[in-house]
C-alpha cells in the first residue's frame, strides 16, 4: 500500500486539499462567475482574483442526527398560558414582511442565502483558460539565455555551514576513525597477548622489565585510541552548487492594429482586451514573452503600448504597410528558429481594395511559414469587406494556424477568444 502525503504549505485556517475538492465540486458555478467577471472588468484588473457566490442550497450536505428512539428524560418548564394544541401567533416584524428581519421582502420569489468564495489569481486565470490550448505550439531550439539556476553538483571539502552534508560528513568521519584506529588496535592486541604470555610464565622465568614495558606500551596505545577525534574538520563535506544555464521557451507576440480615422477609442479598448487575454495566455505557456506593438494607417510604425492604444491618427488605411514592417522586425530581431511567433491583428475591416490582395500574398508567401499562429479580429457590426475575403483565402490554406472572427461589442471578446483557442479535443467533439 502506498501513502501520498501532501506537504504543501497552507495559509492559516485553510486546507489546500479541501480547497481543490471544493473547486472541483462547484466548478460549474465558479466558471459561470468567471465568465461574467471577464465582461465587466477593466483592463488593469484582469489579473487579480475573483469573489464568486454560490447559492446556499447547492452546498448543503447530508448530516446525521439523533432519532427519537430509546429512553429519554426531559424536564420542560411549565407555563400558565398555553396547553397542548394551542396555536401561537407569529411575531410581527418591522419590515414589509411578517418576519422579524429588517428591510422589505423580495418580490422576485423565494430568497436564497449565498456562500461567498474568493479565487486566487492563479485559480482565476486557470478558469479563464480552461479547455484552451495554443494551436501549433512548438518548442524551438533556443539561443544562449541569461537565466541561470544553482544546481547540485556533488560535494566539496569547502563551503558554508548551511550547505553541510551531514550524512557524507559522518561517513567520512567513520572511515577516517576506522583507518586511524586499525593499526593501533592491532598493536594493542599484540601487546596484550604478549603481556598475558609473559604473566603465565613461571615466576622464576618472568622478566619484570619486559612486563613493565608491555604495560607502558598498552597504556600508550590506549591513549592514542582515545585521542582519535570522533569528527574532524577534514571529514566535513558540503553540498556543491554550480550555476547552470537554464533554457527557457521564448515567444514574441506582435500586436497589430489599425489606427486610422475609422477606428474609434471604443474599437481600441475592445482590441486591447483581446490582446491582453492572448498575452496572459502566452505567459502560461512560455517562460519569456515579449510584446511588439505595430500600429498603422497609411504607414506603419513600431510604438510603445501607451502610444499604441491612445494616440489618435487620421487618414486612410493600408494594412500591407503593417505586414511589411512585421516581416522586417522578424528578420532583424526574432529568428523563427529561436522564437515562437504569434500575431494578433485588430481592425475594423477598412482597407484599400488593391492592398487587400497584397496582404494575402504577404501572409501566404512570407509570414505564415514563419508564424506559430495568426489571429485576426474584425471589430465592426457591418458587413465584411475585401480584406476579410482575402483573409478567408489565407485561412483556407493555413487552417490550423490562421483564425479570424468578428467582434461587435466587449461582451463578444471572451467567447471569441475561447473559440479561437479551444483545444483540439474540444473542437473534435463539438
Amino acid at each position: 500500500m502506498s501513502y501520498f502525503i501532501d506537504r504543501r504549505r497552507n495559509a492559516r485556517h485553510k486546507s489546500a486539499v479541501n480547497r481543490q475538492r471544493f473547486i472541483r465540486r462547484y466548478r460549474k458555478h465558479i466558471k459561470r462567475s468567471v465568465e461574467e467577471a471577464i465582461n465587466r472588468r477593466s483592463i488593469t484588473d484582469i489579473e487579480r482574483g475573483e469573489k464568486v457566490s454560490i447559492p446556499g442550497r447547492d452546498i448543503s450536505e447530508p448530516v446525521f442526527r439523533h432519532g427519537n428512539s430509546g429512553r429519554r428524560t426531559i424536564v420542560s418548564p411549565g407555563n400558565r398560558e398555553f396547553v397542548e394544541g394551542d396555536r401561537l401567533r407569529r411575531p410581527g416584524g418591522r419590515g414589509g414582511g411578517s418576519g422579524s428581519g429588517e428591510g422589505n421582502a423580495s418580490r422576485q420569489g423565494e430568497g436564497v442565502d449565498e456562500f461567498a468564495f474568493t479565487l486566487s489569481r492563479e485559480e482565476f486565470l486557470g478558469f479563464i483558460f480552461d479547455g484552451l490550448e495554443l494551436p501549433h505550439l512548438v518548442r524551438k531550439q533556443l539561443a544562449e539565455v541569461e537565466e541561470q539556476r544553482p544546481v547540485r553538483a556533488g560535494v566539496s571539502r569547502q563551503g558554508v555551514p548551511a550547505r553541510m552534508n551531514i550524512v557524507r560528513s559522518m561517513r567520512e568521519a567513520q572511515a577516517r576513525r576506522i583507518a586511524m584506529r586499525a593499526p593501533i588496535k592491532r598493536a594493542l592486541l599484540e601487546a596484550q597477548q604478549a603481556l598475558e604470555e609473559e604473566e603465565r610464565k613461571d615466576p622464576v622465568l618472568r622478566n619484570p622489565q619486559c612486563i613493565r614495558e608491555l604495560k607502558e606500551e598498552i597504556a600508550r596505545l590506549e591513549r592514542r585510541l582515545a585521542a582519535v577525534p570522533f569528527i574532524d574538520t577534514y571529514d566535513l563535506r558540503y553540498n556543491n552548487l554550480i550555476d547552470q544555464p537554464q533554457p527557457s521557451n521564448r515567444a514574441v507576440m506582435f500586436c497589430v492594429m489599425d489606427v486610422s480615422g475609422s477606428m474609434t477609442q471604443n474599437h481600441k479598448d475592445i482590441a486591447k482586451r483581446f490582446f491582453l487575454l492572448l498575452y496572459l495566455f502566452l505567459e502560461r505557456e512560455y517562460e519569456r514573452v515579449e510584446l511588439v506593438f505595430i500600429r498603422h494607417h497609411t504607414a506603419a510604425r513600431e510604438v510603445d503600448e501607451e502610444e499604441f492604444f491612445y494616440s489618435r491618427e487620421t487618414g486612410g488605411t493600408i494594412v500591407s504597410s503593417a505586414l511589411d514592417l512585421l516581416s522586417q522586425v522578424i528578420a532583424e530581431r526574432y529568428p523563427p528558429a529561436q522564437w515562437n511567433l504569434y500575431v494578433a491583428q485588430a481592425s475594423d475591416g477598412d482597407n484599400w481594395d488593391d492592398d487587400s490582395i497584397r496582404c494575402r500574398e504577404l501572409l501566404e508567401q512570407t509570414l505564415m511559414p514563419q508564424l506559430q499562429y495568426y489571429a485576426y479580429v474584425e471589430i465592426t457590426p457591418h458587413a465584411h469587406q475585401a480584406l476579410w475575403e482575402e483573409y478567408e483565402r489565407v485561412q483556407a490554406r493555413f487552417e490550423e494556424r490562421f483564425a479570424m472572427r468578428r467582434i461587435v461589442e466587449p461582451g463578444d471578446i471572451y467567447p471569441v477568444f475561447r473559440e479561437l483557442f479551444r483545444s483540439r479535443e474540444e473542437g473534435s467533439g463539438a
